[in-house]
């Protein structure tokens, strides 16, 4: 209940400071479109494992296998203990306007029966994009932030997650991704959050400092901007243009509820119409127990032994009903988001009480937000 009072009062608190200005620079609003990162994948193998690599897993032995024979070496699959080895994936992104002979972050995850990368070496494996191509070639030092042990009676210990690795710009770029950002007389920001008077401020402020006609707004999360073609002047456009302050719009009311922590956030802009609320819990608990009855002795013939019967099982259930009482708030027209909060926390709801209020409230019609269940 604690949590979700401190969750409330955070968002009004954050809702009263950047209510007077919805100020923001159009780069941390906005991205260029046709400008992003690209995705690499690849595969390869660790070696120098102390004995924490694949064993006799098929796909391990067979890459050595295909790895040494580049070298001329020819040899069987017994040959070769992957005890010291791993099969791996490697992933990457290339960020956007990478030359190549600069280098990027690799990220190595096992695929084989490896318990750990730690104090292994990735050996030289192109990452492709995904046209097939290969952007980049990644080898290096693996460095693992976790660790597991195992004890002789199969006790064991593991601290993070030691089957994935890093290798700190240990992959170089090969080759350049082409894009039309200098090939364009005209630039396209794309919102990161589209909204229909956030595009239309946007274009008024760049037309403001560019003159009339420089921006125009394409729908709620695009607007056209006209650019230099030279490439240096193009570039300082940009640089200016991204740094623009624009006034943002309000967000939409919504609410967003996680349906596995229970942590609920409600927007500022979340009015009630009018409504009653009347909120209760009904629990009932059943109680089973077993009675064991002895059954009568019975003698046979004169100074025989007696002897009991067999014992009686007889099922006893007790059912308990507690209700409480219902408790009753009404909304008045137009509340708030500090009055419906303050209303809901007077009755002591929890948060599955809140979902189910607020849940209720929009089946009625007298919610005006979006409900969202993550």
């Amino acid at each position: 209940m604690n949590r979700i009072i401190k969750i409330f009062v955070w968002v009004i608190a954050l809702q009263a400071l950047i209510s007077t200005s919805y100020a923001e620079r159009i780069k941390d609003i906005t991205s260029l479109a046709g400008i992003r990162s690209n995705q690499l994948v690849g595969y390869g193998i660790v070696v120098g494992l102390p004995g924490t690599g694949d064993g006799k897993t098929g796909v391990t032995l067979q890459s050595m296998q295909a790895l040494v024979s580049r070298f001329g070496i020819t040899s069987d699959l017994k040959g070769f203990n992957g005890d010291n080895a791993a099969a791996v994936v490697l992933t990457a992104e290339l960020p956007p306007f990478s030359k190549p002979g600069q280098t990027i972050d690799v990220t190595v995850s096992t695929i084989g029966g490896s318990e750990s990368l730690k104090g292994g070496t990735l050996l030289m494996s192109p990452l492709l994009g995904a046209d097939g191509q290969t952007y980049a070639v990644a080898q290096g030092n693996v460095v693992v932030g976790g660790l597991g042990v195992e004890g002789a009676d199969n006790s064991s210990l593991t601290v993070n997650i030691p089957t994935v690795g890093r290798i700190p710009r240990g992959a170089t770029v090969e080759k350049l991704v082409d894009t039309a950002f200098l090939d364009t007389d005209f630039v396209i920001l794309n919102l990161h959050q589209g909204d229909f008077s956030t595009a239309f401020n946007v274009a008024n402020t760049i037309n403001e400092n560019f003159g009339e006609g420089t921006a125009i707004s394409l729908d709620k999360n695009s607007v056209r901007v006209r650019a230099p073609v030279e490439p240096a002047q193009k570039v300082g456009f940009v640089s200016l243009l991204e740094n623009l302050e624009v006034e943002k719009a309000a967000p939409p009311a919504k609410i967003v509820i996680n349906s596995r922590t229970g942590t609920i956030v409600i927007s500022g802009n979340v009015k009630v119409t009018p409504a009653a609320v009347a909120h209760g819990s009904l629990s009932v608990s059943v109680k089973e127990d077993m009675n064991v009855d002895q059954a009568d002795a019975l003698a046979i013939g004169a100074g025989a032994n007696a002897n009991a019967g067999p014992a009686v099982q007889n099922p006893d259930t007790e059912i308990e009903v507690e209700e409480d009482v219902a408790k009753a708030f009404i909304f008045g027209a137009g509340v708030s988001l500090s009055d419906l909060v303050d209303s809901i926390n007077a009755v002591g709801a929890t948060s599955s009480d809140l979902v189910a209020i607020l849940e209720a409230l929009r089946e009625a019609g007298a919610l005006n937000a979006e409900l969202i269940v993550i």
